[in-house]
């Protein structure tokens, strides 16, 4: 623990004895990948809850009180939480946030997700916290979004002790997309994937969505109107679109939701199209 200075700090002189305070270092918050995360994860928010004519713009200000995270929550597990809809005291605010985050952890620990966030912490505008929680949800709950992987931040921790001392640490936000979906979800396809990974390239040939799109089409026998894709997609949207075009075609013909995302898929992950397609493989093996 080193001295911090008053001036650097001025809110943490309001700090009581043996109290501390912890908060982004200003050089992490310039970090690209993580400006992406907190964009990625606002884009997302407002995505969901665009019915609700919710738009956030800050994290910290805009959720810390629960009643976005209420209605975010709502919305992706499609449940009704018996909380006020408006609450001013803080008091008020942290009853809220406890029935919403006892519902968040109602889902996520049977998952084995470790919970590193609190009442206080996101009431406190902790922006750590907050990312913590979302990005816990997001992957739980398979959002359709990309999280930039291996994201971390340097945190200042300050303590009143006899004066203001201050520490720093390396907090983890995100590892990888496999990783953060579920270490713990390992299938007979992991381990064909482990035992022939270099032998598969091939199957890059459907990052555009393209042979994805029609293939569903001749499984199933109908034809695909060339309007509701793009049969030569020059962009990453376009693709992503095909590709989640395909995704649905899928569900409408019984198959599962594929466990990869639409731009795992168009970024070549090579895992993730393979998944897709021993989906397919499994299902449509006996057609004629």
């Amino acid at each position: 623990m080193s001295p911090a200075s008053a001036d650097i700090y001025p809110e943490d002189t309001l700090l009581e004895e043996n109290e501390e305070r912890t908060m982004i270092d200003p050089t992490s918050k310039d970090d690209p990948k993580f400006k992406e995360l907190v964009k990625v994860l606002i884009d997302w928010i407002n995505d969901v809850l665009v019915e609700e004519r919710i738009i956030v713009k800050q994290l910290e200000e805009d959720l810390y009180d629960g009643q976005v995270l209420q209605k975010l929550l709502e919305k992706l597990a499609g449940c009704k939480l018996n909380v006020a809809e408006v609450t001013q005291s803080e008091v008020g605010q942290k009853q809220k946030l406890q029935t919403v985050l006892e519902a968040v952890h109602g889902l996520l620990r049977p998952h084995g997700w470790v919970l590193q966030w609190t009442v206080d912490s996101i009431h406190g505008k902790n922006l750590v916290a907050i990312l913590h929680l979302l990005v816990s949800l997001a992957m739980h709950f398979r959002a359709p979004i990309r999280l930039p992987e291996h994201v971390s931040v340097q945190v200042v921790v300050v303590r009143k002790r006899e004066g203001l001392h201050s520490s720093h640490v390396t907090e983890e936000l995100t590892t990888t997309t496999e990783m953060m979906m579920g270490r713990f979800e390992r299938d007979a396809f992991d381990t064909l994937f482990d035992h022939a990974p270099d032998k598969l390239s091939v199957v890059k040939k459907f990052a555009d969505g393209v042979y994805l799109v029609l293939l569903m089409g001749l499984l199933e026998d109908y034809f695909v109107p060339l309007h509701n894709f793009y049969l030569t997609p020059d962009s990453f949207d376009q693709k992503v679109h095909n590709v989640a075009f395909a995704f649905e075609l899928m569900l409408d013909g019984g198959l599962r939701t594929p466990k990869a995302h639409p731009e795992d898929v168009v970024n070549l992950d090579l895992k993730s199209t393979l998944r897709v397609l021993y989906n397919l493989f499994t299902k449509y093996k006996d057609l004629e």
